[in-house]
């Protein structure tokens, strides 16, 4: 049976000045929602509104998650995403969502979310997860998940470096030869030879 998990994105910003009787924050909206108009050419920090006259029930849903993606790729995953494309209601609130199907011994490669954390539910089978902490350290923290079980990859807190060749060849301990040769779609004897220098 295929390893399953949904993954929701969150992206909360706050930041407070205090400077001669000033106060700064993430703003809360100045309107009930900003649902992206893909027609408009005007491009901020997300995507234009559409006329709230205009807006739509459907513009607030999206149907599809209880598909499972195609898995018969050299990954063995498939990312069902739903994210604003899907779902214009999610303009300019900073969440989305993602279901991801695996193959036995899938992988998705090593990646990471600068502007979000990131919480994972296992719905179906088991799935190996973790991440590496920022230079110098590079510590993998990693664990097995099993159906039901919850894992949170945290937003970089700390403003320092990751070097993305120290966090994935270089982590304490390792991370998989397996995981890494098929992320790679390198030989396990490449991936070993590239530790061996961290």
């Amino acid at each position: 049976m295929a390893n399953i998990h949904v993954v929701l994105l969150l992206s909360p910003l706050l930041a407070f000045t205090f400077c001669c009787l000033t106060f700064a924050a993430d703003p809360a909206s100045l309107q009930d929602f900003c649902v992206a108009d893909s027609n408009n050419q005007v491009k901020m920090n997300w995507l234009a509104c559409k006329n709230p006259a205009w807006v739509q029930a459907n513009d607030f849903s999206f149907s599809g998650l209880h598909n499972p993606g195609n898995t018969g790729n050299p990954f063995g995953s498939a990312v069902t995403p739903v994210t604003v494309a899907q779902i214009p209601g999610l303009n300019t609130l900073g969440i989305s969502m993602v279901r991801i199907d695996y193959a036995p011994w899938g992988v998705v490669a090593p990646h990471y979310h600068p502007r979000a954390t990131e919480i994972l539910t296992v719905i179906e089978g088991s799935l190996e997860v973790g991440f590496v902490t920022s230079n110098p350290d590079n510590r993998l923290i990693s664990k097995t998940l099993q159906k039901g079980d919850v894992f949170v990859f945290p937003i970089g807190q700390n403003p320092g470096v990751s070097t993305i060749a120290n966090v994935v060849f270089g982590s304490k301990p390792d991370i998989s030869t397996d995981i890494l040769a098929k992320a790679f779609q390198v030989d396990k004897n490449i991936v070993q030879q590239i530790q061996w220098r961290f």
